[in-house]
């Protein structure tokens, strides 16, 4: 197969697998959808309690899916949201302890999944999938950037 046949593939299987990811994760557990699980970790990756735009920002979310998804998980006990300080209409998202004892409760459901999804890989191959991802990132980021600069 060619180059170009090879892009076009992995480009729509990003697409397919991802269809297909958010399905298992949907059925991992059935208290919290994948989306608000990939919600939860970006607001921990964050040293101090994200804004909703931030978060939002983080993962590629509209702040209106991001609002709402905060809104459900705060009904859950998950996070907490409130206004920041300094900025009375940014909203601020901390994590709640409920947070850290239901997932820690299933980390090691979570490992074992992870580890099913990349069976038969090496360091190697994990290593180059993760390059090539990262490289695919900087790309969009790129492109992104390209089309904020033609909307001005």
């Amino acid at each position: 197969m060619d180059e170009m046949k090879k892009q076009a593939n992995i480009f729509g299987m990003i697409f397919v697998l991802a269809n297909r990811l958010q399905v298992l994760g949907d059925a991992f557990d059935q208290n919290i959808t994948i989306k608000q699980w990939l919600f939860l970790v970006s607001v921990a990756r964050f040293e101090e309690p994200p804004t909703v735009s931030e978060a939002a920002d983080y993962i590629g979310y509209s702040r209106q899916n991001a609002k709402r998804l905060a809104a459900t998980l705060e009904e859950s006990g998950f996070i907490t949201i409130s206004k920041d300080k300094n900025d009375a209409r940014a909203l601020r998202i901390a994590l709640t302890p409920k947070f850290n004892t239901y997932f820690g409760e299933r980390r090691h459901r979570e490992l074992a999944f992870m580890q099913k999804l990349f069976n038969g890989f090496d360091p190697e191959s994990t290593d180059g999938f993760y390059q090539g991802l990262v490289k695919i990132g900087r790309n969009i980021e790129m492109m992104e950037n390209e089309n904020e600069k033609i909307k001005e």
